[in-house]
């Protein structure tokens, strides 16, 4: 036998920038971070998300006189593509086909750009088209949500769902830029608002406490939308997710993946309601039963739950759904077969990510059923 053993490693970079009007001529951070890149052949082709177009309706203009100010041979491709927001735009194929052929027919190559702005189902569907035409054109996430700002968009995955399954499809492929521009998030509705405030507490709770009794502190300002903590909660929170990225399995080649912490049964709750709930409404409800759970195994105490579950329910969260009790013809809980699905989607034995203290997480390959059950009781009856 011959054999070849071959080993390389590649270096990924890219700037997560956090700022504020950013196609206003004299804020140059778009310019900084584009002036060595752009070339008389460089192109850019945008997407944007149809809900945030309704209340930014000139955003594309703006987009277009800025680029062309500082960078004159761009060339901006004159017809953007609309894009429905939300899991919608995550459950269409032909989404991803005509980014692909708009791709094609502008003759867009690997040195152009591709801009996307909106929410993080349409960040993670058009990532995915760029990420497979031409085996990757350069991307640029411009989220416009609280979610996407602090975790859906910062990092190296892109995904569409097929098969009834969340992010079935999908790539890991890290953009060229991601730029925040907390002005977006003015316009928001409250749900969209509160969404990314599920994310900040998962990670708050798994990896940092004082960052946890921030939020905990902040939770009737971030309820009543005040901006200033809401920006430090984005920043934060997009930080904890970065380092994790930098530091860990960034390419979820192992089974463990503790930012999924409270996701195994939110991304099951997603579909039962059939994305009538959002996914930061389902993580809030999937972090409150994993919180329990946790609490009913004896690794956090009673007082613990409670501030979680009561800080939740202060930002605006429900911590339970009647999805949690839906049973199938064999009267078995439909949301258990999360469990499952969750394996399969990372490979390997199951590992879940549970409490062993308020910012500090611990893994586990078995969650019993009968404690789900109870759980999910515990849950229903918090409110009472």
């Amino acid at each position: 036998m011959q054999k070849i053993q071959q080993s390389f490693q590649v270096s990924y970079s890219y700037p997560v920038i956090f700022s504020e009007n950013i196609f206003s001529i004299e804020n140059l951070d778009l310019k900084t971070c584009f002036e060595n890149y752009i070339t008389s052949n460089s192109k850019i082709l945008v997407a944007i998300d149809f809900t945030f177009l309704n209340f930014h309706k000139y955003i594309f203009q703006d987009l277009k006189n800025y680029f062309l100010f500082y960078f004159k041979d761009i060339k901006i491709i004159d017809k953007y593509i609309e894009i429905e927001g939300g899991e919608k735009s995550k459950n269409n194929a032909e989404i991803v086909n005509t980014i692909i052929e708009s791709v094609h027919l502008n003759a867009i190559d690997r040195h152009s750009f591709i801009f996307v702005l909106g929410g993080g189902s349409v960040i993670d569907t058009v990532g995915f088209a760029a990420a497979i035409a031409h085996r990757g054109i350069r991307l640029v996430r411009i989220p416009t949500t609280t979610l996407a700002q602090n975790d859906a968009a910062i990092g190296v995955k892109n995904g569409v769902n097929t098969f009834g399954k969340k992010n079935f499809t999908g790539t890991f492929a890290p953009p060229f830029a991601v730029i925040n521009d907390f002005n977006f998030l003015t316009t928001l509705n409250d749900r969209d608002w509160r969404c990314g405030i599920a994310e900040a507490i998962k990670v708050a709770l798994i990896k940092d406490k004082l960052f946890y009794y921030n939020i905990k502190n902040d939770s009737v300002y971030l309820a009543n939308r005040n901006m200033e903590s809401m920006q430090k909660l984005i920043i934060r929170c997009a930080d904890l997710h970065l380092q994790h990225i930098a530091g860990g399995d960034a390419f979820e080649q192992g089974s463990a993946r503790p930012l999924d912490f409270g996701h195994w049964a939110a991304h099951k709750l997603e579909y039962l309601s059939d994305f009538e709930l959002r996914h930061g409404e389902a993580v809030a409800i999937g972090i409150a039963l994993d919180c329990v759970y946790s609490y009913l195994i004896q690794n956090i105490s009673l007082e613990n739950l409670q501030t979680i579950l009561n800080t939740l329910i202060a930002v605006g969260f429900d911590i339970f759904s009647p999805l949690l009790e839906l049973k199938d013809e064999k009267n078995s809980y439909l949301i258990i077969n999360g469990l499952q699905e969750f394996r399969e989607h990372l490979g390997g034995k199951l590992t879940i990510t549970l409490l062993k203290e308020i910012g500090l997480g611990i893994e586990t390959n078995y969650l019993e059923n009968g404690i789900i059950l109870e759980a999910i009781l515990f849950l229903k009856n918090y409110y009472k």
